[in-house]
């Protein structure tokens, strides 16, 4: 299991998600994708400017995001929407909490990734 950490203890992006998994609504308002997806973005434009390399699948300047790719071949289907914004809907339709359907999304990228 998991346990939270500190800031300085933080490794990648999947550091900070697992501690966001562990306390949503500590760290993304309402539990809210789009909350979640303004923060993922936040922390990939501090990459750039602290010329950190790390591998972030979920905003790619400029065009499609890995995750944003393999969520569109999940489903079949290309679309112009953000990965949270997909994702919202589809929970909405599962009657699934947002943020759960993320992680266990997010689980199955990962592990498919490796």
């Amino acid at each position: 299991m998991t346990k939270p950490k500190r800031l300085d203890e933080f490794e990648s992006v999947y550091d900070l998600l697992e501690q966001v998994r562990l306390r949503p609504g500590m760290w993304v308002p309402g539990s809210s994708l789009l909350q979640l997806d303004s923060m993922l973005i936040g922390y990939r434009v501090a990459m750039a400017v602290h010329e950190a390399e790390e591998d972030f699948p979920f905003w790619t300047p400029g065009g499609d995001s890995p995750f944003d790719a393999w969520l569109s071949e999940r489903n079949g289907a290309g679309s112009s929407l953000r990965w949270s914004t997909q994702i919202e809907h589809e929970a909405g339709t599962t009657d699934t909490p947002p943020i759960e359907l993320f992680f266990s999304l997010l689980d199955r990228f990962r592990s498919e990734q490796q």
